[in-house]
């Protein structure tokens, strides 16, 4: 099994599952799909390359955070280590998959908005009674927990347009 650090920009296709594993500790695991795009010069189209398709596993704290905040549909980018897993189905047939065991997931800005929520923050949010920080501007989520404190995103449904300036172009 080789291994390689990798960052895949794409789309969540199946709902991010978690399973609780024997020792206790949780993963939760989707798969994502990542194609490429490119401009035909002699039509001025563009044309859909071969699509990724991969497991992505979220451990420890990144598994509260993407349980949060990552969806079915989602345009992300995500970064771990690569790895074929190897195994053999119930009918005997031996088969292979592309997984990443992430260290890193999060929105892909340039094709959605995402709103910050600290954890930290929302939690002293709620003990004080504030309500929601929903409303807070990025500049003060830096103030409060700007130290390297965890957080989650909240990625919004309204995602801009997609136009030629956002695809990738092969020269």
């Amino acid at each position: 099994m080789y291994e390689a650090i990798s960052t895949v920009v794409g789309t969540v296709v199946t709902p991010p599952v978690i399973r609780e594993l024997p020792g206790g500790e949780q993963v939760l695991t989707f798969r994502m799909a990542s194609n490429s795009r490119r401009l035909d010069h002699s039509s001025g189209e563009w044309v859909d390359g071969a699509t990724l398709y991969l497991t992505v596993s979220c451990w420890r704290k990144l598994v509260a955070g993407v349980d949060a905040s990552i969806g079915r549909g989602d345009p992300i980018i995500a970064h771990g280590q690569l790895r074929t897993n190897e195994y053999r189905t119930r009918d005997g047939i031996d088969r292979r998959d592309l997984e990443m065991r992430a260290s890193a997931v999060g929105p892909d800005l340039s094709r959605c908005t995402a709103q910050v929520h600290r954890w930290r923050q929302a939690a002293l949010t709620a003990e004080a009674g504030m309500g929601n920080t929903a409303g807070h501007s990025g500049a003060e989520g830096r103030e409060h927990g700007g130290d390297g404190q965890q957080m989650h995103a909240d990625i919004s449904a309204q995602a801009p347009p997609r136009t030629p300036d956002h695809e990738p172009v092969d020269a």
